[in-house]
């Protein structure tokens, strides 16, 4: 038995060392709010302790993780009790210029779906049809959606 919960534990924490920074940033994409971001970190990493399959790959569990995360995330926006949302110029958020600020305010500024499809294409670097098995819709709506998103980013960052 202690076996088990050390494998358990051990699995837990090479996923935290390997996706920490990712699970978080897919989290604060959806929260914008540290304190949530946090706790929804715990919970998905608790899920993951909670998990008995065993993964394809590590793309697989990435995904796997991912897909935890943003579900968390929606809950939490559908919850009744859901906590206040610090505006976003309170963040302590660096970036490597303006222009980079600039780009991940005007994200931010996107429908979820569209925010969806935008940072897990150019920041976590997934393809259309990895995108398309994460959120469960057809790889030709990602590529819309991915469309739609660029022509209103483009028109966010002209003004």
């Amino acid at each position: 038995m202690d076996k088990i919960l050390q494998e358990k534990q051990d699995r837990v924490v090479r996923a935290i060392e390997k996706y920490a920074d990712t699970v978080r940033r897919v989290c604060f994409v959806y929260l914008k709010n540290r304190d949530d971001v946090e706790d929804i970190f715990q919970d998905v990493f608790l899920q993951l302790y909670r998990y008995e399959k065993c993964f394809d790959s590590e793309d697989h569990e990435k995904a796997w993780l991912l897909r935890v995360a943003i579900n968390k995330c929606k809950d939490l926006h559908k919850s009744f009790f859901k906590s206040r949302v610090c505006p976003l110029d309170e963040l302590e958020i660096t970036f490597e210029d303006e222009t980079e600020h600039e780009i991940m305010h005007a994200v931010l500024a996107l429908p979820q779906k569209y925010k969806d499809v935008i940072y897990l294409f150019y920041y976590e670097g997934y393809s259309v049809p990895e995108i398309s098995k994460i959120l469960g819709v057809k790889d030709n709506t990602i590529y819309s959606h991915l469309h739609r998103a660029k022509l209103m980013l483009r028109e966010k960052l002209e003004d």
